[in-house]
């Protein structure tokens, strides 16, 4: 007597590989916060490396990167008006 022959199933291909975060998007969402114009550079490059490898990240880049101009503007604007407000107060000494 032989023992049972179990057909064998064909072998499927592999699932699909999930793909990651982009790294750079991340860093692109917390330099935002930490010095926004780092947050710009990095956002640009994870845009550009979502786009040629397919990672996910996308969001996260873009909001990186509005933030980032957002914050960079802010802190311009600011500047501007403290060089303004010091400016304007060391013209003004009474003798």
């Amino acid at each position: 007597m032989s023992q049972p022959s179990y057909a064998e199933h064909p072998r499927s291909s592999a699932a699909p590989a999930v793909r990651g975060t982009n790294v750079m998007a991340i860093l692109s969402l917390v330099f935002a916060f930490v010095f926004s114009p780092v947050g710009i550079v990095l956002g640009h490059i994870a845009k550009k490396q979502i786009r040629r490898t397919g990672e996910q990240g996308s969001g996260l880049a873009t909001a990186g990167l509005v933030l980032s101009y957002i914050f960079t503007i802010l802190g311009i604007l600011s500047l501007i008006v403290f060089v303004f407000i010091v400016a304007a107060n060391s013209g003004s000494t009474a003798a």
